[in-house]
């Protein structure tokens, strides 16, 4: 499954144990993960400064994301769309990856539930929807 994961699932990923980390996990293991650079900067960015991280902590992750993740540029996103630009980013990337879904704990993208025919699930529904999918 090809999966775009929004800047907040990542972040909570690194920051604690639980959900988003083991959404995080099973896209590494068994999924293709898309992010573009904005993407990862804004990822980088606020693991310093609002999980705190040591720079050289943080710059392996980035180093971690690079390695397993593909990089894509995000396609246009009409700004009407969503009141956020990081949204956008976001959407675009799912767009021009061709994902089969957005996984997202923002509930800005979370009230569209699609864009362009791609699902935006919250990291609950995507797992609640790969354990389904595993029991068949």
């Amino acid at each position: 499954m090809r999966v775009v994961l929004d800047a907040n699932v990542v972040i909570a990923a690194f920051a604690s144990r639980g959900l988003c980390e083991s959404v995080f996990e099973l896209c590494l293991s068994g999924h293709e993960l898309f992010l573009g650079t904005g993407l990862l900067d804004e990822i980088t960015r606020n693991l310093r400064r609002k999980i705190k991280l040591l720079v050289a902590v943080m710059e392996d992750i980035r180093t971690l994301l690079q390695e397993h993740a593909i990089m894509m540029e995000p396609a246009p996103v009409p700004g009407h769309v969503c009141r956020d630009p990081d949204d956008a980013k976001i959407l675009g990337l799912a767009v021009a990856s061709g994902a089969d879904c957005v996984v997202t704990g923002d509930a800005d993208p979370l009230v569209l539930e699609e864009y362009r025919g791609i699902p935006i699930l919250s990291p609950r529904s995507f797992s609640e929807m790969i354990r389904s999918r595993d029991r068949r």
